[in-house]
């Protein structure tokens, strides 16, 4: 695994393609390494022509951990936020979007696209607003701006997150709950094989276990509060793609995401929850492709999101 000193830190990453071809940068969610990115995501994005780069955020995976912080108590933080209480973070997603640049600069790359998902999304929308001439174009999924009075989680969406496991959980035990959590967030349209679903968190255990790296992920999304004064200053092309069936982050949030960037392009796919499931991956090729190459439909006023499928434009 290939490893760039970022900011002080080591960043693991991970290249696809020639890096003579349009380089594109992957940015993963909570909790998520580099490997959760579909391969055929990847595989995709190489064959139409781009070099993807994808890495470990920090405090996950082959990164550097961040244990001289600890580990953060997620209920008395969720309470904060619910009263506007400010909250303190070893680190926020301001960061996580200056490791993005650090990272880009140790690869000799001035400028990419950015893609994020989740938390990825919101790191991603921080570096297109702050880091405005090395953003060839910004692609938001299932990501939010973080200002008060969205919707938050379902309930049941919200307590699978924050929930511990017991002390000394089984491997077993950990994949069982893992599992029941994908399935609960995940899209209820097109469910992913149990089988494919196991083999995949097998995969990531194997490679790297952080839970308190986790829960200082999330203390840092909450600290990093309102991104809609940023996102107003983004002027590279940007589009925000959500399910219409998310449990974690409703799509109310896509909607105020992508009115609050100008000229946004809203994608909202029915029947998909928090997951990027492979019923999807050709959609969602399709959508990236069109849109990194800037031949997204020119964009109306935000009223009515395109709804993928419906053949129904704003």
């Amino acid at each position: 695994m290939a490893t760039a000193q970022v900011n002080g830190i080591t960043i693991a990453y991970e290249t696809s393609g020639s890096p003579l071809d349009p380089p594109v940068l992957l940015i993963m969610g909570l909790g998520m390494q580099l490997i959760a990115w579909p391969q055929d995501l990847v595989d995709g994005l190489v064959e139409q022509g781009y070099y993807v780069i994808r890495f470990d955020n920090r405090d996950i995976g082959l990164s550097t951990k961040f244990h001289q912080h600890k580990k953060p108590n997620l209920v008395w933080a969720y309470l904060k936020s619910l009263f506007g209480l400010k909250q303190t973070s070893g680190y926020t997603l301001h960061d996580m979007a200056d490791d993005v640049a650090g990272l880009l600069d140790a690869l000799g790359i001035a400028q990419a696209h950015v893609v994020g998902v989740s938390m990825g999304g919101m790191i991603a929308q921080i570096f297109a607003s702050r880091f405005a001439g090395r953003a060839l174009s910004l692609t938001s999924i299932m990501s939010t701006s973080g200002r008060r009075g969205l919707p938050g989680p379902s309930a049941s969406a919200r307590n699978a997150l924050m929930r511990p496991l017991p002390h000394g959980a089984t491997r077993k035990e950990v994949v069982d709950r893992s599992v029941e959590t994908f399935r609960l967030i995940g899209s209820p349209s097109f469910p992913i094989p149990e089988r494919t679903m196991r083999a995949s968190i097998g995969r990531a255990l194997d490679r790297s276990v952080s839970p308190d790296g986790m829960a200082r992920q999330l203390l840092a999304i909450v600290a990093s509060g309102d991104r809609t004064p940023l996102l107003r200053k983004i002027r590279c092309p940007a589009l925000v793609i959500h399910g219409a069936a998310d449990p974690l982050v409703p799509v109310a949030c896509g909607i105020d995401t992508a009115r609050a960037i100008p000229g946004a392009r809203l994608e909202v796919i029915e029947g998909m929850g928090h997951d990027l499931p492979p019923q999807l991956i050709e959609r969602l090729l399709a959508l990236l492709d069109q849109h990194l190459r800037g031949n997204m439909t020119p964009e109306l006023p935000p009223l009515t999101p395109h709804r993928a499928g419906s053949g129904t434009h704003h």
